[in-house]
């Protein structure tokens, strides 16, 4: 690639159809989520973090790291959840001062009742619109851009 000032046409157009899918996707996702479940992007994603670990159960500061959140916006989060009964906080076994966060059964019961619809609806808007083939192109050139913004692999891949 040429070390030049400006993006060419090609470039161009696919920066700002990148920046477009940044911004609209998560509200779009988040319009679904509030209105069906009662939750946020970032509520749905904290839940569905916790249901992917062993015994629903993630150390806080693990959590932060597999939601790319700060100790403080999560632990803000955690709260609302809490006083949900989605979430309760354990002390660590093995560190007083470490915090565990364990999904309980009543928010793995509100994440099972409306994951089929967030799935629908990412569906809709992300998967209706490809071609099976395309799927997985997408995904390696995705992964390509992500591991130029995350070197350092902090987020989930697939």
């Amino acid at each position: 690639m040429q070390d030049q000032l400006w993006l060419d046409d090609e470039e161009r157009d696919l920066w700002l159809r990148l920046v477009s899918l940044t911004m609209l996707l998560p509200s779009a996702v988040e319009a679904q989520l509030k209105r069906d479940a009662s939750v946020s992007f970032f509520d749905y994603h904290v839940l569905a973090m916790l249901s992917e670990a062993p015994d629903r159960t993630r150390l806080m500061s693990d959590l932060a790291f597999h939601t790319n959140a700060s100790l403080s916006r999560l632990s803000h989060v955690v709260t609302r959840l809490e006083k949900q009964g989605w979430v309760r906080r354990e002390a660590y076994p093995n560190d007083g001062r470490a915090t565990n966060v364990v999904l309980t059964d009543h928010g793995y019961a509100h994440l099972s009742e409306h994951a089929p619809g967030h799935v629908r609806e990412v569906r809709r808007l992300v998967f209706a619109s490809l071609e099976r083939e395309d799927i997985a192109t997408l995904s390696a050139q995705l992964g390509r851009i992500l591991d130029a913004v995350d070197p350092d692999r902090r987020q989930m891949r697939g």
